[in-house]
């Protein structure tokens, strides 16, 4: 058993050669296009899931304020909303302008 092991730690492992230069071994220009596509697809998704994200919250926030005012207890005018929303969040002191959009 120690003759195997001699043998084989005196047989060196070939290192391994490379016959292509490493400038060649690069994404080069296709693949910068391709990850700038990539990058670029993923902003226009983030994009327009918060734009359904927020009309979302806009049409139940809508519904609710209907049917507060079919059931008679909208006593909240539309400018009390902002603040109460904001007093909700912990952030008094702050408008929320994001409302808008």
């Amino acid at each position: 058993m120690s003759t195997i092991t001699a043998v084989l730690a005196a047989t060196p492992s070939p290192s391994p050669t490379s016959t292509v230069p490493d400038v060649d071994v690069t994404p080069g220009v296709a693949g910068f296009i391709a990850i700038a596509l990539v990058a670029v697809v993923t902003i226009l998704l983030v994009i327009d899931m918060t734009r359904r994200i927020r009309r979302t919250r806009y049409r139940s926030e809508i519904r609710e304020r209907l049917e507060a005012e079919a059931n008679g207890t909208a006593d909240r005018t539309a400018t009390d909303e902002p603040e109460r929303r904001a007093a909700e969040n912990g952030r008094a002191d702050v408008r929320d302008d994001t409302e808008r959009g």
